[in-house]
């Protein structure tokens, strides 16, 4: 849950770098809290409301730890534009987002790996 919340404080952060485990645990609070909130909604009759409202407000946070992924793995963050390639672009996205950064500094900042964990 940690990691989450870490993304949701770095709001519109697009600097720096984020390790998979960072960029993954969010997808998958995020995915989990998407269906809660849709069930939610579709229970109180309001659908897509709420729903809608979520989305929204995570779309900087999720936009945010994509870009500082990709600058993990050495890329610009303009490379979360190929999404917008039919079928192709979100393979090739994600296999990106999967593939493991840059073990040393690079452009976008020092490792994130190397720093202390709290």
């Amino acid at each position: 849950m940690n990691w989450y919340l870490d993304v949701l404080k770095k709001y519109a952060v697009f600097t720096g770098r984020a390790r998979r485990q960072e960029f993954w645990m969010f997808a998958l609070f995020n995915i989990i809290a998407a269906i809660i909130v849709m069930v939610i909604d579709m229970a109180i009759g309001s659908y897509p409301l709420l729903y809608t409202i979520y989305a929204l407000a995570v779309l900087l946070p999720s936009l945010g730890v994509t870009v500082r992924r990709l600058h993990d793995t050495g890329r610009s963050g303009w490379w979360i534009l190929i999404d917008l390639i039919p079928f192709v672009g979100a393979i090739i996205l994600i296999v990106f987002l999967a593939t493991e950064g840059a073990s040393h500094d690079n452009a976008y900042g020092p490792n994130p790996k190397a720093a202390p964990a709290y």
